[in-house]
């Protein structure tokens, strides 16, 4: 799958490369440190990701500001975007579903609990049927 994983904090990013290195599925993953760089990233390739994992809390433009703009752009409204945070917040849990998110997950403490989660989201997105524009 080709990962769009927008995320500000490099222990963050250190910590998906190396969990997703242990997968027997190979995937990519296109790094973006704020909604801007994302939006920016997705306008240029010319390929779109199947996934976008999102965390919220971000510099510049927040994770609820990006969803807001993909989900109302008709060229990536439909993407899954996975949100990937550490905020408990039952208010920014209800605003990201009601925008049209695919999933809200809470980021663990533990290394191992983190890598059991993600390798759990990839595998149920690995076979689900994906739009492909």
């Amino acid at each position: 799958m080709n990962i769009l994983f927008i995320e500000d904090d490099k222990i963050e990013t250190m910590k998906m490369h190396r969990t997703v290195s242990k997968l027997p599925v190979k995937h990519t993953i296109v790094e973006a440190k704020n909604g801007e760089e994302a939006l920016n990233s997705l306008k240029e390739s010319n390929r779109l990701p199947d996934i976008i994992l999102l965390d919220l809390n971000m510099p510049r433009m927040s994770g609820i500001e990006f969803l807001t703009i993909l989900k109302q752009d008709e060229n990536y409204k439909y993407l899954p975007t996975i949100v990937l945070t550490t905020s408990q917040n039952r208010a920014d849990l209800l605003e990201c579903y009601r925008i049209g998110i695919a999933g809200y997950i809470i980021k663990p403490l533990k290394y191992e609990d983190y890598e059991d989660k993600i390798q759990k989201v990839l595998a149920y997105w690995e076979a689900n049927e994906l739009v492909k524009l």
